[in-house]
C-alpha cells in the first residue's frame, strides 16, 4: 500500500463489500484487485460497509487488498487502517457520532426485545444495534418505535434490519471522511448494490449500483441520472463504470 496521501491519488474507490466489492465472478474480482494493487500509486481505496473491524482486518489478511480508510459499521465507524497498526477509528470525525448515539444501545435493545421478526446480532456494535431481519413475519410498526427513540432505522436486502444514530449513514460519513482528506469529490467513485448504499450512491459523489442490485435500490435511485447502472456484476460493475465514467484507465501493469 502506497504511502502517498488519498488527496493526491487520481482516483479513489469507496466501496461497499457483500455484493459489490466482493460479488461476481472470481476471475472479476481478481481482475479488479490486480489493478488496484498494480496502481497504487495513482488509485485510493475506502471500503464502506456495514461490516465491523475485526471482519475487515480478516477478510484483508486473507488477500483482499487492504484499503487506506474504511467507513464502517453502515457508517459509524470511521477509520485509518493500515496492515501493520490495523484499524483505527479517527476520534475527531467520529466524536459528532458518539455524542448523537450516547449510550443508546441498550434502551434499543430493551425496547425491540421480542419484536417478531428480529433477531439480535451477537456483535455489540459501539454506534448501532443490528437485527437478523425475517420479512415474513417483521412488524413495520417497530420502525415507529425506533423513530420515537430519536434514532433513524435501515432495512437492507430484505433481511437486515439497522438502529442508527439520527442522520448517521454511509453517505454523509463517507462525505466527512472525504472532506477531512482534502480529496476532491470528482475523484471518487462511490459503489454498492444495497439500500444501505443508497445514502453514498446519492450524496453527489460519481456512483455506480451494481450489476445485480438489490431492486428496491434500483428503484430508489429513479431521476439519479448521476449514478451509472452497471449491467456487469459485482466487482466487474466497478470496472465498467470506471471505464464509462473514464476515472482511470485500466491498463492493468505486469512485469516484462
Amino acid at each position: 500500500m502506497s504511502d502517498q496521501s488519498l488527496c493526491d491519488r487520481r482516483f479513489v474507490l469507496a466501496t461497499d463489500l457483500d455484493g459489490t466489492f466482493l460479488g461476481g465472478a472470481e476471475a472479476d474480482r481478481a481482475a479488479l484487485y490486480d489493478w488496484i494493487e498494480a496502481n497504487r500509486d495513482t488509485v485510493g481505496l475506502i471500503f464502506v460497509t456495514g461490516r465491523d473491524p475485526e471482519f475487515i482486518g480478516e477478510l484483508c489478511a486473507s488477500g483482499v487488498p487492504w484499503p487506506e480508510y474504511v467507513v464502517g459499521d453502515v457508517g459509524t465507524t470511521i477509520a485509518k487502517v493500515s496492515p501493520s497498526q490495523g484499524i483505527e477509528p479517527i476520534a475527531e470525525l467520529e466524536r459528532e457520532i458518539a455524542e448523537i448515539w450516547g449510550d443508546a444501545g441498550g434502551d434499543v435493545r430493551a425496547k425491540l426485545e421480542g419484536q417478531p421478526g428480529l433477531q439480535l446480532q451477537p456483535t455489540e456494535f459501539r454506534y448501532r444495534v443490528s437485527y437478523d431481519m425475517d420479512p415474513q413475519s417483521f412488524d413495520p410498526s417497530v420502525k415507529l418505535v425506533v423513530e420515537e427513540l430519536g434514532h433513524d432505522w435501515l432495512i437492507s436486502a430484505d433481511q437486515y434490519f439497522d438502529v442508527l444514530p439520527k442522520g448517521v449513514s454511509k453517505g454523509p460519513s463517507l462525505r466527512r471522511l472525504i472532506a477531512h482528506l482534502g480529496v476532491q469529490e470528482e475523484r471518487v467513485l462511490a459503489a454498492g448494490d444495497t439500500l444501505n448504499d443508497l445514502s453514498m450512491l446519492v450524496a453527489g459523489l460519481p456512483a455506480v449500483a451494481v450489476g445485480g442490485s438489490e431492486p428496491a435500490l434500483l428503484a430508489a435511485l429513479d431521476g439519479q441520472d448521476h449514478v451509472h447502472r452497471a449491467e456487469a456484476i459485482g466487482a466487474a460493475g466497478i470496472l465498467e463504470a470506471i471505464s464509462a465514467l473514464k476515472m482511470h484507465d485500466l491498463e492493468i501493469l505486469t512485469d516484462g
